[in-house]
């Protein structure tokens, strides 16, 4: 019986060790990137322009050896994917630089952009988000839901990296906000804790359509608010307030509220009340 199951496990770790990366590789890629773009994730001094060169060389190479064992799922070559996702690293880190802008800008608690990113856990979603994407972008598989997966562990706050997010993003507290694979999100969009920006179906026949909503410039998303569906539009300079609900689109500049009814009991009055049980 023992034997049995260890054949099977032999069975199954050959057929996939040689073809997926190894999670704590990824992660360690992902954070290494961060700490060389930004000190507030490392304490290594640099003294000169060409010690950082060599070191983003190194994690180019170190890339390449991430991504070996998904050489046969990448429509490209491990070496020119690398080459083309060091491409993309000084337009990810200017984006960064926006997003902890229209945080410190958006959030009175925010002291500095250097608070922000040292601590705020929504700009950490937010980076790691844009070096997913580019990989997504790249057509590598599983490496960038390795990555998003890290944050989603670490901060509560789950972006999908098929995502399509704008400039200056701001997430402010973060924990529990979901954006899924089809979302579109434009510049300058505020969203709050507890937001979901998903599908109005789980089914898989589904999986190649648009099935996330689309965000248009400087909406701002209260908390625990819930847009749902491919074709639901949010127009732009609009405000959905917290709690509510939404499966159909809202023009620019709407404003919408979920509104609590209020009941005032008499005193020793009849009237029926809910009785939780929490």
């Amino acid at each position: 019986m023992e034997h049995s199951f260890a054949e099977e496990l032999l069975q199954i770790r050959q057929s996939r060790s040689l073809t997926l990366p190894v999670k704590q590789s990824v992660a360690d890629f992902g954070n290494e990137l961060l700490e060389l773009l930004f000190p507030h994730f490392s304490d290594t001094v640099y003294y000169s322009a060409e010690e950082i060169d060599g070191e983003l060389k190194l994690l180019k190479r170190n890339l390449k050896r991430v991504l070996q064992p998904l050489q046969t799922k990448m429509p490209r070559s491990v070496v020119e994917t690398a080459e083309l996702f060091s491409l993309t690293i000084p337009g990810i880190y200017r984006e960064l630089w926006k997003d902890a802008e229209a945080i410190h800008l958006g959030d009175p608690a925010a002291e500095s952009v250097d608070e922000v990113i040292s601590a705020y856990p929504g700009f950490y979603a937010i980076a790691v988000y844009r070096i997913a994407h580019q990989f997504y972008c790249l057509e590598v598989p599983i490496f960038p839901r390795i990555l998003s997966e890290v944050a989603h562990q670490k901060t509560g706050i789950d972006i999908h990296p098929g995502a399509r997010i704008g400039k200056s993003f701001f997430i402010d507290h973060g924990t529990g906000i979901v954006i899924g694979e089809t979302t579109r999100i434009s510049d300058g969009v505020k969203i709050y804790q507890g937001v979901t920006l998903g599908a109005l179906s789980v089914d898989k026949s589904t999986a190649s359509t648009k099935r996330h909503p689309t965000i248009e410039e400087n909406v701002v998303i209260y908390s625990n608010a819930t847009i749902l569906g491919g074709n639901t539009v949010i127009g732009h300079d609009s405000v959905i307030g917290g709690n509510v609900w939404l499966t159909e689109s809202v023009p620019p500049y709407s404003v919408v509220y979920h509104k609590s009814e209020v009941k005032v009991r008499t005193a020793g009055g009849g009237e029926e009340v809910f009785d939780f049980v929490i």
